[in-house]
């Protein structure tokens, strides 16, 4: 696993132990980490603030995403997607997308290259979670 993916689920897990969502994600460009977040929807009681977005809020405005990399724990969902393709950002590294597919072929559909990897940590982590907190999933998820 690369250190950014790594990255990511130290993310995840820092929401997790604040009692959120286990989800992280990290934005590349060059080499470096410059954004970097988890989902805050359940410290911050604000229905957007997913991993995804909060990244980007913390790597603040960048100008272009040309050249940059969005790694997430979970494949993200429409709302992220949606700032995805938005931005510009033309590639995306996920976790994994079993426990939630995501909006996958949405972002394929404008050219967003999408790689998921299928990481068993990553499973891990969100299925022990939806196992103990299905409502909060289920909101999370806009399944209630």
């Amino acid at each position: 696993m690369d250190e950014f993916m790594r990255a990511a689920i130290e993310e995840a897990k820092k929401g997790l132990n604040e009692g959120g969502i286990p989800i992280g994600s990290v934005l590349v460009r060059d080499g470096d980490i410059i954004g970097w977040g988890h989902n805050q929807r359940v410290q911050q009681n604000d229905p957007v603030i997913h991993a995804e977005i909060d990244c980007l809020r913390n790597a603040g405005r960048i100008g272009s995403y040309k050249g940059t990399v969005l790694y997430s724990t979970l494949m993200p969902c429409y709302l992220c997607a949606g700032a995805v393709v938005q931005f510009g950002i033309p590639r995306v590294v996920a976790g994994e997308s079993k426990t939630f597919p995501g909006a996958r072929e949405f972002m394929e559909s404008h050219e967003v290259e999408v790689t998921d990897l299928n990481l068993k940590e990553c499973r891990q982590l969100m299925q022990e979670f939806i196992q103990k907190n299905p409502e909060l999933w289920n909101e999370d998820i806009g399944e209630l």
